[in-house]
């Protein structure tokens, strides 16, 4: 989804918030349970910013009905380089409904839960319910 991708690539987290569904499903590489809203997920994405350095996107696949995107990225967390992927299924109001964050290697995905974890305990607790 470009117009996600340039917002991120930007780090104009209104505007990728505003193409976020209210009822928006997050499941990150560091927790069991998805996070389901788009206040949550609008802060994880707010916090996330901050702990990745060196953050781009390197490919994008699109499926052909234009409704499910993968967004390929790499960064760094601390002196752990990550590869990941952002994987978006849109509505049928072309909103993103669901946003799936796979990362590589176990080490990076360790720096990213350490890096996290306090954020996302702190965000959870303050989140209005969906």
């Amino acid at each position: 989804m470009r117009a996600f991708r340039e917002a991120v690539e930007a780090q104009d987290l209104d505007a990728a918030e505003a193409l976020l569904a209210q009822d928006v499903v997050f499941s990150s590489p560091v927790v069991f349970k998805p996070y389901q809203g788009k206040a949550i997920t609008a802060a994880i994405l707010r916090n996330v910013v901050q702990v990745f350095e060196d953050f781009r996107y390197v490919a994008e696949t699109s499926s052909a009905d234009g409704r499910d995107h993968t967004l390929v990225f790499t960064a760094r967390v601390g002196d752990r380089r990550i590869d990941g992927c952002d994987i978006l299924h849109v509505g049928e109001d072309g909103l993103v409904d669901s946003l799936m964050v796979m990362v590589r290697p176990l080490s990076g995905v360790q720096a990213l839960a350490e890096a996290m974890g306090a954020r996302l305990d702190r965000i959870a607790g303050d989140a209005p319910s969906a």
